[in-house]
């Protein structure tokens, strides 16, 4: 066989010359996200939808809470959708424009499930990091009291809380945080024993550095994927809860309103031809929880291709 030596010399040259770029763990997760098809269109809902929420004020020609005597009495006839009289999505059944109740309902609803879901995740990834990373006496203690917590119905617990210190919006952010953080410490502590005895680990606690800023500095830091995965989707299931409370009627009180009593008030009156009121705050409900969960999907997926 004669070999082209001229040839050979260069390719030798390309490949010398050709810079290795290395990607960093969050790169090649990026890279895969954009890839997926559902996640980049659940994201692009995601984005609509908080800004409908953050600018939807702007849009609106009424406030939640003006009431429209030109229509009151006449729902069926007059209320439905219309760019005449500035209420885009019609109005609900005390002539409250529902364009601005949709917004003001979206932004309640998202800040109980960002917000719910943050403590939730905060609350129980120190909780199963410490048990995880301590052992022994502590941790049997720490995930027995969770084994116990997690017996008792999270609903009921919920609507208890609601109903013995009152229907209020901190106390539904504090409710549904407080007590969702259960699952949370369970998947962190099991991945903090598949962390703790690590190299980098065994480093650290020969150094002599203390359990505290070795779980803080180390072990919550290498969890951020599991914790980023969980948390998005974490907060459709706040979403879900939270409605159901607030359909029940124990959730937000007027005049503010959430998802829930919009649906809620919706299917009371679908009866009367008022299709509107049920129709667009479903609309903003469902889109949203898919949205979540195919964002949730690709980020588990991007995070951690072996698991697809």
């Amino acid at each position: 066989m004669v070999i082209d030596s001229t040839r050979m010399k260069s390719l030798a040259d390309r490949l010398a010359g050709d810079e290795v770029k290395g990607r960093s763990l969050w790169a090649d997760a990026r890279k895969r996200f954009f890839k997926n098809k559902a996640a980049v269109g659940g994201l692009i809902v995601l984005l609509f939808v908080l800004a409908f929420a953050a600018f939807g004020d702007l849009i609106a020609q009424y406030s939640n809470e003006e009431l429209d005597f030109s229509i009151m009495g006449q729902i069926a006839e007059k209320g439905g959708p219309s760019l005449a009289n500035g209420h885009y999505f019609g109005t609900d059944d005390l002539g409250r424009d529902l364009f601005a109740r949709t917004v003001q309902g979206t932004q309640i609803s998202l800040a109980v499930g960002i917000v719910g879901s943050a403590i939730a995740v905060l609350v129980g990834t120190f909780y199963g990091a410490f048990a995880g990373y301590v052992g022994g006496r502590t941790d049997n203690i720490m995930m027995r009291t969770v084994d116990i917590l997690m017996s008792i119905p999270y609903m009921f617990v919920l609507i208890l809380l609601l109903v013995v210190f009152g229907r209020s919006i901190i106390m539904l952010f504090m409710g549904i945080g407080l007590i969702s953080w259960l699952d949370m410490s369970r998947i962190v502590r099991g991945q903090t024993l598949s962390l703790k005895h690590k190299e980098f680990i065994e480093a650290a606690e020969a150094t002599g550095v203390s359990r505290l800023t070795i779980i803080r500095r180390h072990i919550v830091p290498n969890l951020l994927g599991v914790v980023a995965v969980y948390a998005t989707l974490l907060v459709p299931l706040m979403i879900l809860t939270e409605s159901f409370i607030s359909f029940l009627g124990l959730g937000v009180q007027e005049p503010l309103t959430s998802w829930g009593a919009l649906i809620s008030e919706g299917s009371g009156t679908l009866n009367y031809g008022t299709f509107w009121q049920l129709a667009f705050p479903l609309f903003f409900f469902v889109i949203t929880l898919f949205a979540f969960f195919f964002v949730g999907d690709g980020l588990r997926d991007a995070l951690d291709p072996k698991d697809r």
